[in-house]
C-alpha cells in the first residue's frame, strides 16, 4: 500500500467516525462511542506488550472509583478493575498455550505462600457459607496478585520498570491528594470532613491514609535514588511535603502509626540492631501486657479523649477505649471475628462472607453508636481477624507467614544489593511494614487502591532478589 493510500484509508476512516460519533450524539445522546480509539489501543497493547497495561492500570488506579451492590456481595472498581481482569486472562491464556513462565519467581519462597494462599483461599470458597461471593472475591484476589506480582514480577527484570510502577502510582496519588486538600479547605479542615472529602477516589480516610504512609518511604527514597536530575529532586521534595500535609489532614490515626512504626525500623536497620533483639523486646512487651492487664485496661479506660481536631487531642484519642466510637467499634468488630472463628476455626465462613455473616455475633453491650442490627458497614478492621474469621486459623496463619517472609528477604536483599538495590528494597520493605501495621487496625487487601501497591511492593522485593543482588545485568524485559 503506497503512502498517498494509507492517508486516504486514515482520513476516510476519521471522517466516518467523526460522522457516526455526531449521529450518535445528535440523535441518540449517545456519548461512549468517543471512546472506541483508546479502547482499541489498549487492545492492542494487550496483545503486544502487557507490561505498558500494567503500568497504565497502575496510574489509574488512584483515580478509580468503586461502584459497589452490597446486597449482592459484588463491586467492582471503574476502570480498573476490568483492565485487570483482562490482563488476568490474557496471562492465563499465555500460560495455557505457551506454557512459558520464569520458574526463578514461581518457586520463590513468597511466590509458594502465595499460591499456598490462593489455594486455601479456593478451598475455603468451597465450604463457603455463601459460595457466590467466595468466587467474587477469589476471582478479585486472582485480578489483583496475577497482574501486580506474577506479570509485574517478569517486568521488575528491569529496574527502570520499578520505578515507572513506584512514580506512576506516586504521581496520580499527589494528584488525589491535592484534590483532597482543596475540598477539605472548603470546610476549614474540619475533622469530620476529613472523613469524606476524599471521595470518590477513597471510601473514607482509613483506606486514603493508608497508601499515603506507604507511599512516604517511597517518596523520601526516590529523592536519594542514584543519579537524579535537579528536576526529579525538586519533584520528589514536593511529593515528600504534599504526603506529609496529605497524611496529617487525613486525620487517620492508624496511617500515623504505621508510618511511626516505619520511622522506628528504618532506625533499627540503620543502626544494624539485630533481629532477635527486637523479637525479644516484642515477647518482653507482651508479657508485661498480660501480666499487667488489669492495670492497663483500668489506665485506658479512664482516657476519655474523643477523636478531635486538635492534633494533640486526636493523639491522645488513639488509646480510649471507653468513649472513641470509631476504636469501640472496632472492638466489636474484632469480638465478632473472633466468635465467628470459634464457630468455624478450620475452614471459617468463607472469602468475602465477613460482612454478610457478622451481624448476629455482635452482642448489645458492645455496639457503638455507629453500629448497626444488619451489620452492612462493612469488614473485620483487621488484617489477621479477618482472614482468621472467613478462613480458618490457615488464613491468619499464612498471612503471618508472608508478613514474615516478606520483611525478611526485603531485609536480606538490602544487605545484598548494591545502592539502586538498598534503597529500593527499603523503601518497599518500609513500604510493605506500614501497611502490615495497618493491618492490626484496617484491612484493604480486598480493593485495588491497597492490593496494587502490596503485591507490586511484593513483586519488586522478589525481582530484587532474584535479578538485581549477584550484580549481573538484568534481562530486560521482552514485549509480550
Amino acid at each position: 500500500m503506497t503512502e498517498k493510500v494509507k492517508i486516504i484509508w486514515i482520513y476516510a476512516l476519521t471522517a466516518i467516525f467523526l460522522a457516526v460519533n455526531f449521529y450518535l450524539v445528535l440523535n441518540k445522546d449517545i456519548y461512549w462511542f468517543f471512546l472506541l480509539p483508546l479502547v482499541l489501543l489498549v487492545l492492542y497493547y494487550y496483545f503486544v506488550s502487557l507490561d505498558k497495561i500494567v503500568l497504565f492500570i497502575t496510574f489509574l488506579t488512584p483515580f478509580a472509583v468503586n461502584i459497589s451492590d452490597l446486597d449482592m456481595g459484588l463491586g467492582v472498581s471503574l476502570p480498573t478493575e476490568p483492565l485487570m481482569f483482562g490482563v488476568l486472562l490474557v496471562f492465563v491464556a499465555n500460560l495455557f498455550f505457551e506454557n512459558k513462565y520464569d520458574k526463578r519467581i514461581s518457586n520463590h519462597p513468597i511466590s509458594y505462600i502465595i499460591f499456598t494462599s490462593l489455594l486455601w483461599m479456593a478451598f475455603t470458597t468451597l465450604t463457603s457459607e455463601m459460595p457466590v461471593v467466595s468466587i467474587k472475591y477469589l476471582i478479585s484476589r486472582l485480578w489483583f496478585v496475577v497482574p501486580f506480582f506474577y506479570v509485574a514480577g517478569l517486568m521488575f527484570k528491569s529496574k527502570e520498570n520499578i520505578k515507572k510502577f513506584l512514580w506512576l502510582y506516586l504521581l496520580a496519588l499527589l494528584v488525589v491528594i491535592v484534590y483532597t486538600l482543596i475540598q477539605h479547605a472548603k470546610h476549614g479542615f474540619e475533622e469530620d470532613a476529613g472523613h469524606w472529602v476524599m471521595s470518590p477516589f477513597y471510601n473514607d480516610h482509613t483506606a486514603y491514609g493508608a497508601a499515603l504512609a506507604m507511599f512516604i518511604p517511597v517518596a523520601v527514597g526516590l529523592l536519594f535514588y542514584p543519579g537524579n536530575r535537579p528536576r526529579t529532586v525538586v519533584i520528589s521534595l514536593i511529593a515528600i511535603g504534599i504526603l506529609i500535609v496529605g497524611i496529617i489532614f487525613s486525620y487517620g490515626r492508624a496511617a500515623w502509626i504505621s508510618v511511626a512504626v516505619g520511622v522506628a525500623v528504618f532506625f533499627m536497620i540503620l543502626l544494624r540492631i539485630r533481629f532477635y533483639w527486637v523479637f525479644l523486646t516484642g515477647i518482653t512487651l507482651i508479657t508485661l501486657f498480660f501480666v499487667f492487664e488489669h492495670q492497663i485496661m483500668d489506665r485506658l479506660e479512664k482516657n476519655k479523649q474523643d477523636s478531635s481536631q486538635n492534633f494533640i487531642e486526636h493523639i491522645q484519642s488513639i488509646s480510649n477505649i471507653t468513649s472513641d466510637a470509631s476504636n469501640l467499634e472496632r472492638i466489636n468488630r474484632w469480638q465478632a471475628a473472633i466468635r465467628l472463628f470459634q464457630e468455624r476455626p478450620v475452614v471459617g465462613w468463607g472469602p468475602g462472607t465477613y460482612q454478610f455473616v457478622y451481624a448476629p455475633y455482635q452482642r448489645s453491650k458492645e455496639k457503638t453508636i455507629i453500629s448497626t442490627n444488619l451489620g452492612d458497614k462493612g469488614n473485620a478492621h483487621s488484617e489477621y481477624l479477618g482472614p482468621m474469621a472467613e478462613r480458618g486459623l490457615p488464613g491468619m496463619i499464612i498471612f503471618l507467614v508472608l508478613m514474615t517472609s516478606s520483611i525478611t528477604i526485603g531485609l536480606r536483599v538490602y544487605k545484598k544489593g548494591d545502592l539502586e538495590v538498598k534503597i529500593l528494597s527499603m523503601i518497599t520493605t518500609l513500604g510493605l511494614i506500614t501497611y502490615f501495621t495497618h493491618g492490626f487496625l484496617n484491612n484493604f487487601l480486598d480493593t485495588d487502591k491497597l492490593s496494587v501497591p502490596f503485591w507490586g511492593f511484593l513483586a519488586i522485593i522478589v525481582a530484587l532478589d532474584l535479578y538485581h543482588t549477584d550484580q549481573k545485568e538484568p534481562e530486560q524485559i521482552q514485549d509480550s
